[in-house]
C-alpha cells in the first residue's frame, strides 16, 4: 500500500542518515593521534571490510618517534564501528602497560625541569628509580644565567634534552633525535613573569607543545602542575592554565590518555621575600590588617613527592588534585608573627591599605589605552592585589568562601622550618620571579 511504501522510504532515509553520520565519526576516530600511541616497535596496521558491495580501507601505522595516519571511508552502505572500538580498547590497554612495570622501566619526560619546582621533581623521580628525560632551554634559570654545562650538572642523572618548548618542531625534533620512548609527561612549566603574552606563551602554548610532543613519543599519562588559584580566574595566567586544563580533560575522553592535574597552594619561596628585611630590623609589610587571606603553604620537596605519586598512584588518575602543606592555614599576620618569633624580635608591622593598590591598578588600566606597552605592568599590579586579598585554599563557588578544612594537606615540611633555614642560609636557589610583590634586599 502507499502507506507501507512511504514508511519504507522513511526507514531507508533514516538508515542512510545514520550511515552518513557514522562515516565522519569513524574517520575522526581513526585519524585521532592518540589512537596510535601504543603502536610502537613493529609496524602496526589493520584493515576493515565495511559493507558487502564496497570496501572502505582504514590503515593506521606508527613507529616509536613518528606517527603517520591515513583514513579513508568510502562505503555508502554499512559502517560497523565495533571492530574499530575493539582494536582501540586493546591499544589503550597496551598504552598503559607501563603501569605494571618497575620504575626503572618507566620513562618520564619532565618539561620545565630547570624551574623552581621542576628541579625538585627531577630529583624526586630519579631517587624513585625512574628513567628521566629532562627538557631544558639552552640558557636556563632566572635571566638565562645557566648554560648547557651548568644545566647538565644541576640535573645530574637525567637524560637532558635541550629544546625550545615554545616551538613544537624544536621539541619534537629534539625528542626524536633523543630516541627515547616516553611513557609519562610531567609539565612543571609556568610563566616567570605572569605577563599577558608570556602567560599564554608558556602556561598554554608551551604546555600544549609538551603534551603533543609527548604523545608522539608514546606517552599515555600527563601530570600537570597547575595552581589552586585558577578556581577564581581573574588573571591572564589563570585563564591560560584553565584553557589548557579544559583541552587536556577533553582529550582524555578518548580513553587512551589519562591525566592528573595538581593544584598546589602557595609555595614556601613566595612567602620568604621579607625574611632578610625583617632580619635586618625592618617591619613586616602586609595589606589591610593582615587577615584578608590565608594559605597552607607547601614545600618544594613535598610538592615534588606528591607529583611523583601522581605517576604511581592510580587513584590520582583523571582528577583535579588541590594540595597544601601540613598544618593550619596561615594569614599574612600569622606568618609575620611566626617570623618575628623565630628571630626573637618584637613584632613590628607596616599595614598598607589595599586601596593603594586599587588606585595604582586603575591608573595603569587607564594608561594602557594610550600606551599598550604598560599592559604587563597593569597585570603585575593585579597579580599583587590577587595574592594580597585571595586565599590559596579550596574555594566553594556556592558559598563563595575559601575552606581551610576542605583543602587537603600533604608532606612534613612546615613554614617555620623554612623560615629557620632561610634565616641561617639565605634564599640562595629560591630566587623570586619578576612578578613578586616582595623581594629580599
Amino acid at each position: 500500500s502507499a502507506a507501507k511504501q512511504s514508511r519504507s522510504r522513511r526507514e531507508e532515509d533514516n538508515s542512510r542518515t545514520r550511515r552518513c553520520s557514522a562515516r565522519p565519526m569513524a574517520a575522526s576516530l581513526c585519524s585521532h593521534p592518540c589512537a596510535l600511541r601504543s603502536c610502537n616497535g613493529p609496524l602496526f596496521g589493520f584493515h576493515w571490510l565495511l559493507g558487502s558491495s564496497r570496501q572502505a580501507f582504514v590503515r593506521l601505522e606508527a613507529i616509536p618517534s613518528r606517527v603517520s595516519t591515513f583514513a579513508r571511508v568510502s562505503d555508502r552502505r554499512d559502517v560497523r564501528l565495533a571492530p574499530f572500538f575493539a582494536v582501540c580498547s586493546q591499544m589503550r590497554m597496551q598504552a598503559q602497560d607501563w603501569r605494571r612495570k618497575m620504575p626503572a622501566e618507566i620513562s618520564v619526560m619532565i618539561a620545565g625541569s630547570t624551574g623552581y619546582i621542576g628541579k625538585f621533581v627531577v630529583r624526586e623521580m630519579l631517587e624513585r628509580g625512574y628513567k628521566v628525560t629532562a627538557i631544558a632551554r639552552e640558557r636556563s634559570g632566572v635571566g638565562g644565567k645557566n648554560g648547557r654545562e651548568r644545566t647538565v650538572q644541576e640535573l645530574q642523572g637525567a637524560n637532558v634534552c635541550f629544546a625550545d618548548v615554545t616551538d613544537l618542531s624544536s621539541l619534537s625534533g629534539a625528542l626524536a633525535k633523543n630516541g627515547t620512548r616516553i611513557d609519562v609527561v610531567i609539565s612543571c612549566l609556568a610563566s616567570r613573569t605572569g605577563g599577558v603574552k608570556d602567560s599564554w606563551k608558556i602556561d598554554y602554548e608551551a604546555t600544549k607543545n609538551s603534551l603533543e610532543a609527548g604523545l608522539v613519543a608514546g606517552a599515555s599519562h600527563f601530570v600537570l602542575l597547575s595552581a589552586i588559584c585558577v578556581q577564581k580566574p581573574l588573571l591572564e595566567f589563570q585563564r591560560a592554565k584553565l584553557n589548557f586544563e579544559a583541552e587536556l580533560q577533553a582529550l582524555s575522553n578518548s580513553g587512551d590518555l589519562t591525566y592528573s592535574i595538581v593544584r598546589p597552594t602557595a609555595f614556601f619561596k613566595s612567602l620568604g621575600g621579607q625574611v632578610e628585611s625583617v632580619k635586618n630590623g625592618k617591619p613586616y609589610i602586609m595589606f589591610g590588617d593582615g587577615t584578608l587571606c590565608a594559605c597552607k603553604p607547601i614545600s618544594e620537596a613535598d610538592l615534588a613527592s606528591f607529583i611523583a605519586n601522581c605517576v604511581s598512584d592510580e587513584n590520582k588518575i583523571n582528577k583535579l588534585l588541590p594540595i597544601g602543606g601540613p598544618g593550619k592555614a596561615l594569614t599574612p599576620r600569622e606568618q609575620g608573627e611566626m617570623l618575628f618569633r623565630i628571630l626573637r624580635k618584637e613584632p613590628k608591622f607596616l599595614q598598607v591599605p589595599i586601596g593603594v593598590m586599587d588606585f595604582g591598578i586603575r591608573m595603569l588600566d587607564f594608561l594602557v589605552q594610550f600606551f599598550p606597552s604598560l599592559e604587563d605592568a597593569a597585570e603585575f599590579g593585579k597579580i599583587g592585589r590577587y595574592y594580597a586579598t585571595e586565599s590559596m585554599l579550596l574555594y566553594d563557588p556556592e558559598t563563595r568562601k575559601y575552606d581551610e578544612n576542605a583543602t587537603p594537606s600533604y608532606g612534613k615540611d612546615t613554614l617555620d622550618m623554612f623560615f629557620d633555614r632561610v634565616i641561617r642560609e639565605g634564599m640562595a636557589g629560591q630566587e623570586l620571579g619578576d612578578q613578586a610583590v616582595f623581594k629580599s634586599s
